[in-house]
């Protein structure tokens, strides 16, 4: 069902004032708009920036160091303001000599397992130690960025093999821990978003005539509408950046 963004607006008034929002991949170009716009919304007492490079943000947090990601858990919670909204901007298509695989014969199980560490695995852990923490009264949301080329009912092109199995695997895992999350924060949602095709180092070589290619901030802007309209019925769900439902 595609969520009513009528009315609904980057400002993100839907959430209770005051509490703690953190982005994850905040020095990338659509995390570091996602945490921009976030604390201009005015909504959140304070709005801290997860990042893998000393220095890039608030902390430090490698999603292939699970010690990085308990640190920055505790850091968070030792805040003692209540954690409303995360927003995990992370993901990989491309990284040096890793390109996405136009046929099975370009299959490498490296390169494979290190898609799936950064695009599903990382997640993952991320959701271990940060859905605790979330705010157990009104509204609170855990949102990690996916794909629709993750969507296996929407495949019809193939190719891109370890991508879209990561992401096909970060939307099980997901969809596995909303349903726990539901059982003790009704209020809370924990979803899948598809940002569109943004202009970023990630998109850039694959931007083809004729496709829709949005600037960062105006990706952002978008993503976060969608959050605002988000209620606890929503959890386990996968929309994408016009808030339609991206078949799984």
């Amino acid at each position: 069902m595609p969520l009513d963004l009528s009315g609904r607006s980057p400002a993100l008034a839907s959430f209770p004032g005051g509490g703690l929002a953190v982005v994850i991949g905040a020095s990338g170009a659509i995390g570091a708009e996602i945490a921009r716009q976030t604390d201009a919304s005015g909504r959140f007492a304070r709005v801290l920036r997860l990042a893998r490079r000393p220095g890039a943000g608030d902390l430090v947090l490698d999603l292939t160091d699970e010690a990085t990601i308990a640190a920055a858990a505790a850091a968070i919670g030792a805040t003692g303001l209540p954690l409303r909204f995360a927003f995990d901007a992370t993901g990989m298509l491309h990284d040096g000599a890793i390109q996405p695989e136009k046929s099975w014969r370009q299959l490498d199980a490296l390169a494979m397992a290190r898609s799936f560490a950064i695009n599903a695995i990382g997640p993952a852990l991320l959701m271990k130690h940060l859905l605790p923490l979330l705010a157990g009264d009104g509204k609170a949301v855990f949102a990690t960025l996916s794909a629709r080329v993750g969507s296996i009912g929407d495949n019809e092109l193939g190719g891109w093999y370890s991508y879209r199995a990561a992401k096909a695997a970060l939307n099980q895992l997901v969809r596995s821990a909303a349903i726990e999350l539901a059982r003790k924060r009704p209020a809370a949602a924990c979803v899948v978003l598809h940002p569109g095709t943004v202009a970023s180092r990630l998109s850039d070589p694959f931007a083809k005539a004729g496709l829709t290619v949005r600037p960062p901030e105006e990706a952002a802007a978008r993503l976060l509408t969608v959050v605002d309209a988000l209620e606890g019925r929503h959890t386990g769900s996968f929309h994408d950046a016009e808030g339609k439902e991206i078949v799984w």
